[in-house]
């Protein structure tokens, strides 16, 4: 049975900080317990968990406050997002693991996602995308790790759809040219491809 600081903290990490409208303002504790049916205390224990993750701040005396992505974070989250799904794609074409149906089939599901309101479905999806090629390598502990992106990955996708009009058009070409490059036994191409993707959506998320 999920406790209500599992709860909260669910809701607070998938809900709360992937929306737009919500960076850099502060919670109210008793507006999310009436929400989702808790105490306030189950949310104070999901702040703290969040905070430990950077992902929120606590203000003296204020309260819990989303923290917004700053453009290092950007940067870095980009960085380490490329290292890892590079290795991926070239660890996956050597072994000829590439999950290319399963991709294939994401995409498909991206492709009738359009909209604001149907952004976070989209990011949610783009983030299984990319997933579903680490987790091809085989290795639990990297999935962990990669895993370990996810709220901060969707954030900053979500933002990005908001920043650029046409931006879910765009990453469905960037992600099959990922897919073609795979499909194709590219490691490559499919790592040209992967860079190309991230550095487009970090040149949106710079530019705000």
């Amino acid at each position: 049975m999920t406790s209500g600081r599992e709860k909260a903290y669910a809701y607070l990490k998938d809900s709360v900080l992937t929306d737009p409208a919500m960076q850099g303002a502060f919670l109210s504790e008793q507006e999310i317990a009436d929400r989702i049916g808790v105490s306030r205390t189950p949310i104070r224990e999901a702040l703290l968990l969040l905070a430990a993750e950077d992902l929120v701040e606590l203000v003296p005396k204020r309260g819990a406050r989303v923290a917004p992505l700053s453009g290092r974070e950007i940067t870095e989250l980009m960085e380490l997002r490329g290292i890892v799904e590079r290795y991926a794609a070239q660890q996956a074409i050597g072994a000829s693991t590439a999950p290319v149906r399963e991709l294939a089939e994401l995409l498909d599901r991206q492709r009738v996602l359009s909209g604001p309101s149907q952004a976070k479905e989209f990011i949610a999806v783009d983030h299984l995308f990319h997933a579903t090629l680490v987790s091809a390598v085989g290795n639990a502990l990297l999935d962990r790790h990669y895993d370990g992106l996810r709220s901060r990955q969707v954030r900053a996708g979500v933002v990005a759809l908001f920043n650029q009009r046409g931006r879910q058009e765009a990453v469905l070409d960037e992600h099959q040219a990922i897919l073609d490059a795979l499909a194709a036994g590219d490691a490559e191409a499919a790592c040209a491809a992967i860079d190309n993707h991230l550095g487009s959506t970090l040149k949106v998320l710079l530019a705000g």
